[in-house]
């Protein structure tokens, strides 16, 4: 079925931020959403839940057991299920993003505790 961000259930979360409901099954949701400059979600994690995040415009952080992962514009970055996670917008201007979640997270959001935060390895740099 053929959808666009206009038509799509819209909805706002966190400090200002706004989601678009794309795809919205119990098997698989894809929503778009963006986050104003400075702004963060909480640290969470889903039981069941697989999610990839894909930046459309703009940077992100993302945090993933307490690994910091820089997100350019085309790039993307998978999260397993039971993986504690955040995404942050550090930049001076919004990010807009893609999140492809398989089962849907309704019902599948447990608040996790902050743990220690590091840089993520770059390429080529060696552990």
């Amino acid at each position: 079925m053929k959808t666009n961000k206009a038509a799509a259930p819209h909805y706002k979360w966190g400090d200002d931020c706004d989601g678009w409901r794309l795809v919205d099954r119990p098997d698989q949701s894809i929503i778009h959403e963006r986050m104003p400059a400075g702004t963060s979600e909480e640290r969470h994690y889903h039981e069941r839940a697989h999610q990839f995040f894909f930046v459309l415009s703009g940077s992100a952080v993302m945090e993933i057991e307490g690994e910091q992962h820089h997100l350019q514009r085309q790039e993307g970055i998978e999260v397993a299920s039971g993986l504690r996670h955040c995404i942050r917008n550090e930049a001076a201007e919004p990010v807009e993003f893609l999140v492809i979640s398989a089962p849907t997270t309704r019902g599948d959001r447990i608040a996790a505790p902050p743990v220690y935060v590091r840089e993520a390895a770059k390429s080529g740099d060696a552990r």
